[in-house]
């Protein structure tokens, strides 16, 4: 964890450290006209967890679609309306190019820093191995990349989709792109090489460790399998037993993190939340019903408490979620962590719990993974306790509990390892409402705008401007899906 930190302070700090030369007067500083491709790698990395991580309604709102938050004031996205503040497009705009303002363009990032090494000579053999690596690396997050948009709106551009000879790029069909994303993995697979070097401190995730880079590859290739699940169990199944026979994540020291040093380069959400003096975000009731239905441990990690006495004089404290959807007066109910909102907090792109409950679900399904869907359902709420901060006793009695404990907890495996899976993944909202949208569990609360529990969003409507500067290509995958409306579900969500 230090090592990482250390990693960060030296390589921000690297960028602005260089002495101005007089001939450097006369260059435009802003535009530089060369860019070495590992620092654009570096910026691309930071860009695609800042819009994992940011809570800017703008750009993400994943946390108020899966229900993890609501609003106080302003409710337009809590209910569903996604139209208002164009989100689609600027979803659309981070990943692929970007905008002046808000950043983003990850995806050119990733193929222009590829460009670029890839005309490198390396003067060693040693040198072109780590070459090979980076090659590697950057096309699993692109692969990574390409998974979440394929998620949040089925279809997308996908083969054209960089191409600046395509001003209106076709869309690919998701499930044949699901495929390619595999294809992509295994072909990354079989380049790295984990006694090379590759970034080094331009990978500001993982220090340039080809070994974690090898089990982040697995871990997505698992992520990507088990979604297939309904669809295509049979590609399902051979591509969760080879993830996990090549070697996914084995315990927390894996995530896929970025440890933000702080100051100009701070967690979005304190960025976005507190330095900005907001209130407009509030945990919601969904949420903390449920912990506290489950006497959760981590309830303290996540919320603060409020007091929900109506007496005068007399305090009663509690966690106290605000009613999804509502307008909820800030002061009246508990609030996101100062944990969650500090100015280091980590973004995560993958993390080891969230393989472990991928992993109870695949020994449920009765694939081969090495063990019991109850052994790795613990172990998941086991891992998720502890990386917030609780001990091992409060883990080993919250499993124990009969509401919680897999042989007595409601329902079907969908519904256990639905509802667990989800409370773990709190602040990681796309995740969480792609888990709710693949095993229906837990029961979400339908706001105000809505009147029929089967109009909560299962997918992002297109961008308003693809409508219009890319008429053709949108009328067909729009048809291609069943329709441009956020009732259609993704191929994947078959039940």
């Amino acid at each position: 964890m230090k090592a990482k930190y250390l990693i960060l302070i030296l390589f921000f700090a690297s960028l602005v450290s260089c002495t101005k030369k007089f001939e450097e007067f006369n260059t435009d500083v802003k535009n530089p006209a060369a860019v070495p491709g590992e620092a654009l790698f570096s910026k691309a990395e930071m860009s695609l967890v800042d819009q994992t991580v940011t809570p800017d309604v703008n750009l993400n709102v994943f946390k108020l679609i899966s229900q993890y938050w609501t609003e106080t004031t302003y409710t337009d996205e809590a209910n569903y309306n996604i139209v208002n503040r164009t989100i689609p497009d600027d979803i659309f705009q981070q990943y692929f190019v970007g905008n002046v303002s808000k950043q983003g363009g990850f995806l050119e990032d990733f193929k222009e820093a590829a460009r670029l090494i890839g005309l490198e000579n390396p003067p060693t053999p040693a040198d072109d191995a780590a070459k090979t690596n980076k090659l590697a690396i950057i096309e699993l997050l692109n692969v990574y990349s390409f998974q979440n948009l394929v998620d949040i709106f089925g279809n997308v551009p996908y083969s054209q989709a960089l191409d600046i000879t395509k001003i209106a790029p076709v869309y690919d069909d998701a499930a044949t792109i699901y495929q390619d994303l595999l294809t992509r993995i295994d072909a990354a697979l079989g380049n790295l090489d984990a006694t090379s070097a590759s970034f080094g401190s331009a990978d500001i995730i993982y220090g340039g460790d080809v070994s974690k880079w090898i089990k982040f590859a697995n871990s997505l290739k698992l992520k990507i399998g088990i979604t297939l699940s309904d669809v295509n169990p049979t590609l399902a199944q051979s591509t969760v037993q080879a993830a996990v026979s090549g070697g996914v994540f084995t315990s927390s020291d894996d995530d896929a993190v970025l440890l933000y040093p702080g100051g100009i380069h701070s967690n979005p959400i304190w960025s976005l939340v507190v330095q900005n003096g907001r209130d407009d975000f509030v945990p919601a009731n969904t949420v903390i019903d449920l912990m506290n239905s489950l006497s959760d441990p981590r309830r303290s990690f996540y919320f603060t408490l409020v007091d929900t006495s109506s007496e005068q004089g007399v305090v009663k404290l509690a966690f106290s979620g605000g009613i999804y959807g509502k307008s909820n007066p800030f002061t009246k109910y508990s609030h996101i962590n100062p944990l969650i909102s500090s100015p280091t907090f980590p973004g995560t792109l993958l993390s080891y719990e969230e393989v472990l409950f991928y992993e109870a679900e695949a020994s449920a399904r009765s694939f081969s993974v090495g063990g019991t869907q109850r052994d790795f359902y613990d172990a998941a709420i086991t891992a998720s306790i502890l990386s917030w901060g609780g001990t091992p006793d409060q883990a080993a009695a919250y499993i124990a509990q009969p509401s919680v404990a897999y042989a007595t907890a409601t329902g079907t495996w969908q519904q256990k390892i639905g509802t667990q899976a989800y409370i773990a993944l709190y602040n990681r909202g796309l995740e969480g409402w792609t888990e709710w949208r693949r095993l229906d569990f837990p029961i979400f609360n339908m706001p105000p705008s809505i009147t029929d529990y089967s109009q909560i969003p299962k997918r992002f409507t297109y961008p308003v401007n693809e409508q219009t500067l890319n008429k053709t290509n949108y009328a067909s995958a729009s048809s291609a899906i069943g329709g441009d409306l956020q009732s259609t579900r993704i191929f994947w969500d078959k039940f």
